[in-house]
C-alpha cells in the first residue's frame, strides 16, 4: 500500500513521495482452501453468502476454525480505528460514518460466535473434530453495511470499494490461528492463498472491476450479475462506480485493464502499468494471473494492492499517480504471489516493492523518476527521520521486525518499512553481487509464489554458502536496528 504523508515530508523539507501499501511454506506444499461467494450490492449494503472448503493443515484434530472479520473495523465503538487521525479528514469526506459486518447465519458447524479483541473474529465450532488432513465445508451468510469513507472498504466519493469484504480464514501457524486486529498503520492483513468463485450482482449503471477473470456477465432488468474465477490468490476485491472509462492492453500475455474517471493521461498510465508488468515479469518471474486491473478510487491513501487488482487514489496525478501504479504492480509479485506476515514483517513486501519500483525506473529512463533519485530520496528521508528522533528523544528505534501496533507514528512506519526496507535490499544486492541478487529474487519468487515467506527464506534464496551468509548478515544488521545508513 502507498500512503501519502506529504505534510510530514514537508516538515523535513524532503520532496520524495512517501509510500505505504500488502500458505505457509513453499508453493505446491499445500492443498488450497476454496471460497464460493454470492454477493449483491444495493443502497450501501452488501448481502452475501459464502461457502468455504477448509482443509485442516494444523497437523492435529481441529475442533474449530477462525475467520477474520475486517468489515467490523468500521463499526461505531471499534477499539482499532481503520483510519489514522492524520487521514481522518480526507477519508471521511462527509463527516464521520460507520459500517459493520453482521453475521446472520453459519451452517455446517455445531455453533459459532463473533469474538476476538475487537469483534474481529468469527469462531466456528465443529460438532466433531476435523482430523488432520481432512476438510470441512462451512456456509456463512452476512450483511456488510458500508461506511461513507474513502478507504479500502466503503462508499467513496465516486466509487464503492469492497476490499477485505468477506470473512477470511485465519492463517494457522505455531500452534494457533493468527488473529488480525485492524491497525490503521500499514496493512493489517494476513492470509493464505485460496481458490475463488465469486458471483456479484449490482445495478446495471455500475462498471465493475474485480480480482480474477470475468467468466460471464448477465443483464437482468436493472441489475447485472458477474461471475469471476481466481485461483491461488491471497484476497479478492471489487470496485464499482458509475463514471468509469475502461482501457486495456496486453503485456506478456496478461490482459491489463485500467478503470479511470479522473486521469487526463489515462493512455500513458495504462502503458506505464503494462510496462511495469512486462519488466517485473521478465525480472522476477511470470505474472501469476491472466488479468491485471488498476482502478481509480476515492481513497485517502495513495494506493492499495490486491491480487490481480490495485486501487489508485483519484487524488493523484502525473508522476505521483504513475509511481503509485508501479509500486502497486510490484506488489503482485511481493505480497500477492509471495506472501508474508505484513503485521510483523512489513518491510519484506513493502521494502521489496519499493526497491522493485526503483529498479523499474532505473530501466526506463524518461518516465519521471530515476533509480538514483528514488534511492537517495529514501536514504535522505530515513536519515532525516533518525536525526530528528535523536534531537527530540535521544535516539530512534529502527528495528524492523515489529508488530504494526508497535510503531509510534506513520512517519516512523514509512521510514522503517519502506525507506529502510529499500536500503536493505540495495545492501543485499551489493553483498551478494549483481548476478546472484537477481537470480536469488527469481528463486525466491519461484519457491514461495503461492506461499508465505519469512526473512530467513529470503536469505536462503541466494546461491552459494558465502552469499547466504552475507544475506543473513545484512538482514540481521538492518532488522536489529542499524541506525544511520
Amino acid at each position: 500500500m502507498r500512503k501519502w504523508l506529504c505534510f510530514l515530508l514537508a516538515a523535513l523539507f524532503l520532496p520524495l513521495p512517501v509510500l505505504f501499501s500488502g500458505c505457509a511454506g513453499q508453493a505446491g506444499a499445500r492443498v488450497r482452501d476454496e471460497y464460493v461467494i454470492e454477493a449483491a450490492y444495493e443502497n450501501g449494503t452488501l448481502t452475501a453468502a459464502q461457502e468455504v472448503l477448509w482443509h485442516n493443515r494444523t497437523g492435529a484434530d481441529a475442533g474449530y476454525v477462525l475467520f477474520n472479520l475486517y468489515g467490523n473495523a468500521y463499526r461505531e465503538g471499534a477499539k482499532y480505528a481503520p483510519v489514522s487521525r492524520s487521514f481522518t479528514a480526507s477519508a471521511y469526506y462527509a463527516g464521520k460514518s460507520y459500517g459493520n459486518m453482521e453475521i446472520t447465519s453459519v451452517s455446517g458447524v455445531a455453533g459459532w460466535e463473533v469474538c476476538g479483541e475487537d469483534e474481529n473474529i468469527l469462531r466456528a465450532e465443529f460438532s466433531e473434530p476435523v482430523p488432520a488432513g481432512e476438510s470441512a465445508r462451512i456456509r456463512i451468510e452476512y450483511a456488510l453495511t458500508l461506511a461513507g469513507v474513502n478507504h479500502r472498504t466503503g462508499i467513496a466519493r465516486r466509487s464503492v470499494n469492497l476490499g477485505n469484504f468477506y470473512p477470511v480464514l485465519c492463517v494457522y501457524e505455531e500452534g494457533a490461528f493468527a488473529e488480525c486486529v485492524y491497525d490503521s498503520c500499514g496493512d493489517p492483513f494476513y492470509s493464505e492463498c485460496a481458490d475463488y468463485s465469486v458471483t456479484f450482482t449490482a445495478g446495471a449503471q455500475y462498471a465493475v472491476a474485480a480480482s480474477g477473470e470475468c467468466v460471464s456477465a448477465t443483464l437482468s432488468g436493472a441489475k447485472k450479475t458477474y461471475e469471476y474465477a481466481l485461483e491461488n490468490a491471497r484476497d479478492f476485491a471489487i470496485v464499482l462506480g458509475e463514471d468509469y472509462t475502461v482501457l486495456q492492453t496486453n503485456a506478456r500475455g496478461v490482459n491489463v485493464m485500467y478503470y479511470h474517471y479522473a486521469d487526463e493521461n489515462a493512455a500513458a498510465t495504462l502503458q506505464l502499468i503494462a510496462d511495469a508488468v512486462t519488466y517485473f515479469n521478465d525480472t522476477f518471474g511470470k505474472f501469476p494471473y491472466k488479468t491485471y486491473t488498476a482502478v481509480q478510487t476515492g481513497f485517502c491513501y495513495g494506493g492499495m494492492e490486491y491480487p490481480a487488482l490495485a486501487m489508485l487514489s483519484d487524488s493523484l496525478s502525473g508522476e505521483e499517480l504513475g509511481y503509485t501504479a508501479v509500486h502497486e504492480t510490484a506488489h503482485q509479485w511481493w505480497y500477492a504471489a509471495v506472501g508474508s506476515d505484513q503485521r510483523t514483517y512489513a518491510w519484506l513486501d513493502e521494502g521489496l516493492a519499493e526497491y522493485s519500483s526503483a529498479l523499474f525506473y532505473g530501466a526506463h529512463e524518461g518516465r519521471g523518476y530515476t533509480f538514483a533519485s528514488l534511492f537517495e530520496g529514501a536514504r535522505s528521508a530515513y536519515n532525516a527521520f533518525c536525526s530528528v528522533q535523536k534531537q527530540l528523544f535521544g535516539g530512534a528505534d529502527t528495528s524492523m521486525n515489529r508488530r504494526l501496533g508497535e510503531y509510534n507514528s506513520e512517519l516512523e512506519y514509512v521510514n522503517i518499512a519502506y525507506h529502510k526496507g529499500m536500503m536493505l535490499f540495495d545492501s543485499l544486492r551489493a553483498a551478494v553481487g549483481e548476478k546472484r541478487f537477481f537470480a536469488g529474487l527469481k528463486n525466491y519468487y519461484a519457491d514461495f509464489s503461492g506461499g508465505i515467506a519469512r526473512p530467513e527464506h529470503l536469505a536462503a534464496s541466494f546461491s552459494g554458502r558465502a552469499a547466504k551468509k552475507a544475506a543473513q548478515s545484512v538482514i540481521r544488521a538492518y532488522t536489529a536496528g542499524e541506525p544511520s545508513l
